[in-house]
């Protein structure tokens, strides 16, 4: 896989926006509350270990340990920062647990979570099929995923504005919804049910939705990005662009796709899938072995 995203950079972006990303994340926030719908498909079952996978200051982390509170529920996240903010969420009546790490590479144990939750972390990840074969080593058989990235259709005003500006790229490239639920088949999981928003925000000019998009950390990570700052004579292009859309209310539109999904990590002795293709593992001792007689 080609590496799209400057993994430092995404890091570094989060751990400066950790102590303004609540109060900015408004978006991040509703699509959080939907995507915990989704755990209602668990019907009764109380599960034990819940990881919420790029988790930001851990409020829906704080959420699902209230579900359940007896359940071991962890925060993981790439920034430090953010899981330091996730302390004010973790009182001692409901603490949960907080580890800084890659969502691409999980240090936790093969079958030995019940619930993956991930809201808005999986744009910033190169290699989908790769991140959700990690997801189901670590999901015991039967357990539940419950996800959700964005899809090409956001922030598509202001690429095409910045495209206008000059050929770098500006914005993140977004996978499509087809692509993601193939990621999904090619780990391995079962019955994925996928779903999609197009949400429409508003802003008094671009300044103020660059600045809100700092905010959450969510800056510009290609790796291939214009490494200098965006001169005044580039912006002011892009601000042209981006004008004649402004609404009869005098705001700017942005437009937001959030792609959701769930999926059920598969029965035990369910071959794991590498590129599209099913790869039997059978353990040693299930082998018979055939001996010859001494003579």
């Amino acid at each position: 896989m080609p590496v799209l995203f400057d993994a430092k950079h995404v890091r570094r972006a989060f751990a400066r926006a950790a102590s303004s990303y609540h109060a900015a994340a408004a978006l991040q926030q509703e699509v959080g509350k939907r995507l915990q719908e989704s755990l209602d498909y668990l019907d009764n079952r109380q599960p034990q270990v819940v990881l919420d996978v790029g988790s930001g200051p851990a409020h829906a982390t704080a959420a699902m340990k209230k579900r359940w509170p007896k359940a071991q529920v962890i925060a993981l996240d790439l920034a430090l920062p953010m899981l330091v903010e996730a302390r004010k969420q973790a009182g001692w009546w409901r603490p949960f647990a907080r580890v800084c790490a890659d969502a691409g590479a999980l240090p936790l144990a093969d079958n030995s979570v019940d619930v993956i939750f991930s809201n808005l972390c999986l744009q910033w990840l190169d290699d989908l099929p790769a991140v959700f074969a990690g997801f189901r080593r670590v999901l015991k058989p039967g357990g539940l995923l419950v996800c959700s990235t964005f899809g090409p259709e956001t922030l598509v005003e202001l690429r095409d504005a910045f495209s206008q500006a000059d050929d770098a790229p500006h914005v993140s490239p977004f996978v499509p919804i087809a692509q993601f639920g193939d990621a999904l088949m090619m780990a391995g999981f079962r019955d994925p049910v996928l779903d999609r928003d197009l949400f429409t925000l508003t802003y008094d000019d671009v300044p103020a939705l660059m600045r809100e998009l700092k905010a959450i950390g969510a800056t510009n990570a290609v790796r291939n990005r214009r490494h200098t700052l965006t001169g005044r004579g580039r912006f002011a292009a892009a601000r042209s662009a981006y004008e004649p859309l402004r609404r009869a209310d005098g705001k700017l539109p942005s437009s937001w796709e959030v792609i959701y999904a769930q999926a059920w990590a598969p029965a035990p002795g369910a071959p794991i899938r590498e590129q599209g293709h099913d790869v039997a593992a059978v353990p040693l001792s299930a082998i018979p072995i055939r001996r010859k007689p001494r003579d």
